[in-house]
């Protein structure tokens, strides 16, 4: 099979390679640059998920970035099982095809147990006195202390958060590298978020962005001209173009005021009770799952949803079929906002009596999405000093909860999920070789495109399983 890299670029549109780019700019002349009709949602893990098993959310089951698990009565977000994803995906195909094979797998989801033969995945430490660590989890277990030595520790909190910056992106492209130089693997997936700070947080303003743009050039210039010297079948691509917005839509406070939401009281701070309440939404960017226990109500739900200013559509059943997304996983019902808005998941009615996780950065508590957690909190006096206080108590081994995430949804300038009308908000297809001689293609035809690179030339397609 013919060595192939597939790099996912968060975020990356056609209207970004530009001035700000000059080497990716450069880099596409020769290449064809094809929109890709995003999936729905438009989200990294069905996006992802997606690409891989050439199926859509309503085969694989991965329906967003999180869902209520209903035999559990818990929603949960962001977790990494590969048992989650119910498809074939390319890797196992391709293993099948030739025994030789090998696959890395580098920050792509659904990472831990993956059946890929590298895999590289953000994994912190969560340590008994409550401090949590920077680190990363690997198949094989040694990996991930191969590349800390060469790279120092995985910088997990330039990963997510108020210091997002291009050092985790840099961290990974170089791990990419190395692994490829110990392991030459056939295939290998490679996920760059940059461009996914900076774009949630102030939109599409250029004046804002032009460093981002820079920076991620700059990691791709070296990543690219190291592959190009391998003579690998290079493929760049996103899984979504993010739009500006200017509108949070809070769909759980809707629900709670009409009596549907259940709340549990602890410390005079308020729990969202999934379990005990007749419907609720699991906001995912500009996608909301709203799950409904009081099924006799589903109509007068729907209704409800719709007559709210931000929300678009809402799809029941047969709107479910029609985007692909019928699966048992998805809500009753799915919010899809209009192109100005996004869902937040707050469900409190006073700042008061949110819930302690809501100030911090806290990914797998949270029922729901928060992009608000990539700022720091503007109102907070001496913020630095504050912050330098409570490193100060983690170093010296106290418990300490860093509290500085702001509950201003308006602070929020870009977001996806929903598919734009305009294709220059579309994610992109670049490679050599194009995208079958099409003018755009579905998300689920990234996969045979995939697998015609593995196969260009070679010829070694045996009968389907």
């Amino acid at each position: 099979m013919r060595k192939t890299v597939v790099i996912d670029v968060v975020g990356l549109t056609s209207e970004l390679i530009g001035e700000n780019t000059p080497f990716l700019k450069n880099w596409v002349n020769n290449k064809k640059i094809t929109p890709v009709e995003p999936v729905l949602p438009a989200v990294t893990c069905a996006a992802q998920m997606t690409y891989a098993t050439g199926k859509w959310p309503s085969d694989h089951g991965i329906v967003g970035n999180g869902w209520y698990f209903k035999d559990l009565n818990e929603i949960k977000f962001w977790h990494q099982s590969y048992n989650l994803v119910q498809s074939e995906t390319l890797w196992e195909w391709a293993k099948y095809q030739n025994s030789d094979f090998t696959c890395s797998y580098m920050f792509w989801w659904y990472n831990m147990y993956s059946k890929t033969d590298f895999a590289v995945t953000p994994r912190p430490q969560y340590l008994a006195d409550g401090r949590k660590a920077p680190d990363c989890y690997s198949y094989p277990g040694d990996l991930r202390d191969k590349l800390q030595a060469e790279l120092g520790t995985f910088p997990l909190f330039d990963f997510w958060g108020p210091r997002t910056s291009i050092k985790s992106s840099k961290w990974i492209a170089d791990a990419s590298v190395l692994v490829d130089k110990w392991h030459d693997p056939t295939l290998t997936f490679i996920y760059l978020p940059h461009l996914d700070y900076n774009i949630q947080r102030f939109g599409n303003d250029f004046s804002k962005i032009s460093i981002d743009l820079q920076e991620i050039d700059g990691v791709l210039k070296d990543l690219l001209t190291y592959y190009e010297s391998t003579q690998a079948e290079i493929i760049l691509l996103s899984e979504y173009g993010i739009t500006n917005v200017n509108n949070p839509v809070h769909l759980n406070r809707v629900l709670r005021e009409k009596g549907y939401i259940a709340i549990r009281e602890e410390r005079s701070l308020e729990l969202l009770d999934a379990g005990a309440s007749k419907a609720f939404a699991v906001a995912d960017h500009q996608l909301a799952h709203v799950y409904v226990n009081a099924k006799s109500e589903i109509t007068k739900i729907k209704q409800l949803l719709e007559s709210v200013p931000g929300v678009e559509r809402v799809l029941d059943g047969e709107g479910k079929k029609q985007y692909r997304i019928d699966h048992e996983r998805a809500g009753d019902l799915i919010a899809v906002a209009d192109k100005n808005s996004w869902f937040t998941y707050y469900y409190w009615l006073d700042d008061k009596k949110a819930p302690d996780f809501a100030r911090i950065v806290e990914i797998h508590k949270k029922p729901g999405y928060d992009p608000v957690e990539m700022f720091a909190d503007p109102k907070i006096k001496f913020l630095m000093p504050k912050v330098a206080f409570k490193l100060l108590k983690k170093k010296l081994g106290f418990r300490m909860l860093m509290d500085i995430i702001p509950l201003d949804a308006t602070l929020i300038k870009g977001s996806h999920g929903r598919i734009p009308e305009s294709k220059k908000d579309w994610p992109v297809f670049i490679s050599k070789n194009g995208a079958l001689g099409k003018q755009q293609i579905q998300a689920v035809e990234v996969y045979e495109l995939i697998k015609e690179s593995l196969l260009r030339d070679k010829g070694e397609v045996r009968s389907e399983k």
